[in-house]
């Protein structure tokens, strides 16, 4: 297991943007007051119940560790935010994963109901556009080239791809290739997204966009391999959402597949992997590292 070496203080680093994440949605999204009410307090509820907001740090250390600015990728971390908090109002409905907590917390669609459920969702995702036109654009990377990155990763060949494929495999012996599909789209594919999308607000060049892309890529693997093992490992009380469900659903999963074991050195081989991409990027890319070897030891 590769280690950073330079000591950096990755708690004081997330609690930071974690609070200046949420101060720019808090700007960014329509008062809970605006009519109507409904709607906009469900928008908000599921928005602000406690995500630790780990795509959009990731964005922003990606655009640091290209010598960017955090008022630059700020609209388009929050973007981001916003259409992967959409994505877990949809999941947890009971079409699809039935969950009741999420963070910890009763699910949209306990609180709101399903009809409104499904339209907070609708509105984070489409609010995540008018968000990211907030973005000032770049020479490489003008506003046409942020809103296809963005489409491509929450549309039907990624984020929904993932999803179906992760629908249609419930309950059926699948091949480690087939699920490797559903996770490089269900949760790489957005993961990946942040970081490329925070390496364009720095108006990065073309070969520190691809070190971006390797690392979000393996990063995102891992993510969902570590998720994947403590949803069997972990209780309700610490996930912030319930356990179990995987198995009882008959979901595809590394641990159902490959096991426990195996599945763990295939996170950490997936965290060398991202630790390597980032060679390129040097001493500004610590925040990123330090960060893929958290999300790795984050069951430990």
């Amino acid at each position: 297991m590769r280690t950073t070496k330079t000591k950096f203080d990755l708690q004081a680093y997330l609690i930071q943007r974690q609070q200046a994440v949420n101060a720019a949605l808090d700007k960014f999204l329509p008062p809970a007051n605006t009519k109507p009410r409904t709607i906009h307090r469900a928008m908000r509820y599921s928005l602000f119940a406690g995500g630790k907001r780990m795509r959009p740090i990731l964005c922003l250390a990606a655009a640091e560790a290209c010598g960017g600015t955090i008022a630059d990728a700020m609209p388009l971390a929050c973007a981001i935010e916003c259409i992967h908090t959409y994505s877990l109002i949809h999941d947890d409905l009971p079409a699809l994963d039935n969950d009741d907590f999420r963070r910890g917390k009763p699910t949209s669609h306990k609180v709101f109901g399903e009809a409104i459920a499904i339209l907070a969702g609708d509105a984070l995702l489409t609010h995540a556009f008018e968000i990211a036109a907030q973005a000032k654009g770049w020479p490489r990377y003008p506003h046409k080239v942020i809103f296809a990155e963005l489409a491509h990763a929450a549309g039907s060949k990624q984020l929904i791809a993932g999803q179906v494929a992760d629908l249609e495999a419930e309950g059926r012996a699948i091949s480690p290739r087939e699920l490797r599909f559903i996770h490089e789209r269900k949760t790489s594919a957005l993961l990946c997204c942040a970081v490329r999308l925070g390496g364009m607000s720095a108006n990065c060049t073309p070969a520190q966009l691809e070190a971006l892309t390797r690392f979000g890529y393996n990063v995102g693997l891992a993510f969902q391999i570590i998720d994947d093992i403590l949803d069997v490992t972990q209780p309700t009380e610490k996930l912030g959402k319930t356990s179990g469900k995987d198995a009882k659903a008959r979901k595809a999963t590394y641990p159902a597949i490959l096991g426990l074991e195996k599945s763990s050195k295939l996170a950490e081989q997936l965290t060398n992997r991202a630790l390597a991409a980032l060679t390129p990027l040097g001493a500004r890319a610590v925040p990123l590292a330090t960060i893929a070897e958290y999300l790795l030891r984050r069951d430990k």
